[in-house]
């Protein structure tokens, strides 16, 4: 009698044990096998080191962690990317803050919701060899800038606070890609534009020195690229958070780890060099840090530089509507941990 029920009491512990653990895998099964929430994200431009916090952030699995299967999709330039999420092809964008402002003053329903280049990233380059040593020696001098873009828009900012003559200096329209040679070529004496766009190229490609002449510098305070939303998402707040969230952490790891940010880069856009890949992203970690962000999340934006972007879009964009800079952002979606704090220098 004794052996038999310290037998069945066995039996039925031993039993109910491999309930449980066979319970357990059903469990995580049923987890792991939950259908991914479509979501598709539209970048500014084609990859590179300055928006691979993205792709980053899919190969690491920090977008499925938070139960999305992002589609990443290059880009064609902010104006592109702000018209897309404004017809709602796209649920989320990165787009340059002065294009969006300038296409919500042109009626679109547009909302930034994590700033990471919060510092101007846009400069005048010359060649170091060049006898341009400060912007006064612009004058004279014929500058490439490409038409319409957000560069061209504020380079008579960037005249005023520089106090250059704009009778004295010749802009011709030139593209992206042609830019930087016709700097090395000498076709023009200085060129404009995202400096992380155009000097490792010159550097690395075309083994020439470059000298910047910051628009932040001359006093161009403006908002630059930040994951943007049409405000009809913004009934979806825990999305929101979540893919801010996500792209944050792949942004900060891409940082830490620079190396393997230029092999996913290699893995999306072959044609990449992974040393100007790495040259790219450390100039964009310079643009995110600004006085008014110090010891801020990455993500988190200053009232004041939107106020400032505004100001210079009314002054040099020919905006004249009414346009109101807190209506632009928002920052209930940047998370306020410490390790979304980014290194403070660049």
């Amino acid at each position: 009698m004794f052996e038999g029920s310290t037998t069945r009491r066995s039996f039925l512990k031993t039993s109910a044990l491999a309930s449980a653990a066979l319970a357990v895998p059903a469990i995580v099964r049923a987890q792991s096998t939950k259908p991914l929430r479509p979501i598709t994200l539209q970048s500014d431009w084609i990859w590179g080191g300055p928006n691979a916090g993205f792709i980053v952030a899919k190969e690491k699995g920090y977008f499925a962690d938070e139960g999305f299967d992002v589609t990443v999709n290059q880009g064609k330039g902010s104006g592109n990317t702000a018209q897309i999420i404004a017809s709602k092809a796209a649920q989320f964008g990165f787009a340059d803050g002065y294009v969006v402002a300038n296409t919500v003053s042109k009626g679109a329903k547009l909302k930034m919701v994590a700033g990471i280049f919060r510092r101007n990233p846009a400069a005048v380059l010359v060649l170091e060899e060049s006898n341009i040593r400060d912007p006064k020696g612009l004058e004279g001098k014929t500058i490439g800038i490409a038409t319409g873009s957000a560069q061209f828009q504020q380079f008579p900012a960037f005249l005023k606070g520089s106090k250059l003559d704009p009778a004295k200096v010749r802009v011709v329209n030139v593209d992206g890609a042609g830019a930087g040679p016709a700097l090395i070529n000498g076709q023009v004496a200085a060129i404009a534009g995202f400096a992380q766009g155009y000097i490792p190229g010159i550097e690395i490609r075309g083994k020439k020195k470059v000298r910047p002449f910051w628009y932040s510098d001359a006093g161009v305070t403006c908002m630059s690229n930040g994951l943007i939303v049409h405000e009809e998402m913004l009934s979806e707040p825990d999305t929101i958070r979540a893919m801010v969230r996500a792209s944050l952490k792949g942004f900060l790891y891409g940082r830490a780890h620079p190396d393997e940010l230029a092999q996913i880069v290699k893995k999306y856009l072959a044609s990449t060099d992974p040393a100007i890949t790495v040259r790219e992203a450390q100039l964009s970690w310079t643009t995110w840090v600004t006085p008014t962000t110090a010891n801020k999340p990455l993500g988190w934006m200053s009232s004041k530089d939107w106020s400032s972007t505004v100001e210079v879009l009314k002054a040099y964009g020919g905006v004249t509507t009414a346009l109101d800079a807190a209506s632009l952002f928002t920052n209930e979606f940047v998370p306020d941990g410490k390790e979304f704090i980014p290194p403070q220098n660049g």
